[in-house]
């Protein structure tokens, strides 16, 4: 099944160049423990997946590329054109000459539905091309403007227009000393609004993929690109087709396997049910063996009660709240998102 990315702001085109970069890379790269035959299903499964190759020398993302600016856009359509192995499709591309000044209201109550329908084509369009449609993957920053308030909009309108497909949305969670006074709003907004739209969250945060750079990989200047393309790498490898032997060679996403031990889990969830093993002998990246966990667990519970405190304290005193009024978000906005969000805590506290 093929997959839709849609990328918001700055944040999510750069972190998406990368992913595609990280996909492309490995189809490219040598096949491990597997064989030819083996080899040559894992690399179509991930170009069906990720890339279409009609009409085209190279094969071409399945991406929109959405922005307010024009700059990172168009860095990025450049990069993936040199690379000689992957492109963007020209003309699957929206950007504006005005941002969203960091405003998640800007971009959620003004830049959304004056671009509802131009975007909204876009993303019809990408899914047309797809013989058989698995969902959208969206990626977005939840400090900003762009990604964070544009991000919450797109994702209610694919919500609206394809209500039985998968919605993943991947966001970046804003390094705790940001620069951005007003992220923690952005942020409680965006999660409030993403809560009620998506399927999944799937979260890194900046301040872990910092660390990471830091001990594990001792960069010791780190950019944001260093920070991004471990992002991507992690992102790849959790894309990454697995193999199953039943009817040939065929790559898929069956599980495999499971751990039993009901201690790991909360009482109402069955075991067989809570963990599930994909697995392949292809190797990712050049990695002879690796591992790659996605968990739902309390592990956000810390942050998000920081974000959200630090957000209630600014809004009981009353700051920068004129700059959401003033694009239409009210306090009973506000307060309907804190009331989500204090929902979610309270509900991963309990498991």
């Amino acid at each position: 099944m093929s997959i839709v990315t849609v990328q918001l702001g700055q944040c999510g085109n750069q972190i998406g160049h990368e992913v595609f970069n990280a996909i492309c890379s490995d189809v490219h790269g040598t096949h491990g423990l597997c064989s030819k035959k083996e080899n040559e299903s894992y690399c179509d499964a991930c170009k069906e997946r990720f890339f279409c190759e009609e009409e085209s020398e190279v094969p071409v993302a399945r991406a929109v590329l959405v922005d307010m600016e024009p700059k990172v856009i168009s860095q990025t359509l450049s990069m993936a054109a040199r690379s000689g192995y992957w492109k963007y499709d020209d003309r699957s591309h929206f950007c504006q000459k005005q941002g969203s000044g960091n405003n998640w209201a800007n971009g959620y109550s003004v830049h959304g539905p004056r671009h509802k329908e131009v975007i909204m084509n876009l993303v019809q369009k990408e899914a047309e091309k797809c013989d058989r449609l698995g969902g959208f993957f969206t990626i977005m920053s939840m400090a900003g403007g762009t990604g964070s308030g544009l991000g919450a909009y797109v994702t209610q309108c694919l919500r609206d227009a394809f209500p039985t497909s998968f919605i993943l949305n991947h966001v970046i969670w804003p390094y705790g000393t940001g620069e951005i006074i007003v992220q923690n709003y952005n942020s409680v907004l965006t999660l409030s609004h993403l809560y009620q739209s998506s399927d999944a969250l799937l979260v890194h945060e900046n301040d872990v993929i910092h660390k990471i750079c830091a001990q594990l990989m001792n960069i010791k200047q780190i950019s944001f690109r260093d920070v991004n393309q471990v992002i991507a790498h992690q992102l790849g490898s959790v894309f990454q087709p697995t193999y199953t032997a039943e009817g040939g060679l065929h790559y898929s996403r069956n599980p495999l396997g499971s751990f039993r031990d009901p201690s790991l889990y909360t009482s109402w969830l069955n075991p067989q049910d809570a963990f599930n093993v994909w697995k392949t002998p292809r190797a990712f990246n050049k990695y002879e063996k690796s591992a790659s966990l996605v968990s739902n667990s309390q592990f956000l519970l810390k942050p998000l009660d920081n974000v959200v405190g630090k957000a209630w304290n600014m809004f009981a005193s009353k700051a920068y709240i004129h700059q959401y009024t003033k694009f239409g978000i009210e306090e009973e906005d506000f307060l309907d998102s804190f009331t989500a969000l204090e929902q979610v805590i309270s509900s991963y506290t309990i498991l």
